[in-house]
C-alpha cells in the first residue's frame, strides 16, 4: 500500500506556470512507473506524463515541450512542471504509482487556467 498526496494546483492565467507535487507515504523506488493523469469534466482520464524507474519519460502530445515530469527518490516525490499553460489544460490532475500488479491513485488536485 502507498498513499499519494498531490499539491500545487490552483488558478493561473493562460501562459502561466504551476508545479505539481506528489508525495508518497513510502519509497517510490520500486514502482515501475510514476505518472500524472488528468480528467476534465465530461472527459475520460488521460495520461499526461510518466516516468519510469530507470528515468525514461513519456508525454502526451498535447503537453510535449511545455510540461516536464521528474522524480526524487530521496524525497519519495514526483513533480510535474507545467509551463505555458492553456485553458484546455484545465482539469483535475491525479498522481499514479504503478507496479506490474496494480496502480495507486492520489485524491487529485485541481488546475484551472483562465483565458
Amino acid at each position: 500500500q502507498v498513499q499519494l498526496v498531490e499539491s500545487g494546483g490552483g488558478l493561473v492565467q493562460a501562459g502561466g506556470s504551476l508545479r505539481l507535487s506528489c508525495a508518497a507515504s513510502r519509497s517510490i523506488f520500486n514502482f515501475g512507473a510514476m505518472g500524472w493523469y488528468r480528467q476534465a469534466p465530461g472527459k475520460q482520464r488521460e495520461l499526461v506524463a510518466n516516468i519510469m524507474s530507470a528515468g525514461s519519460t513519456n508525454y502526451a502530445d498535447s503537453v510535449k515541450g511545455r510540461f516536464t515530469i521528474s522524480r526524487s527518490d530521496a524525497k519519495n516525490t514526483v513533480y510535474l512542471q507545467m509551463n505555458s499553460l492553456k485553458p484546455e489544460d484545465t482539469a483535475a490532475y491525479y498522481c499514479n504509482a504503478a507496479t506490474i500488479l496494480r496502480g495507486y491513485w492520489g485524491q487529485g488536485t485541481q488546475v484551472t487556467v483562465s483565458s
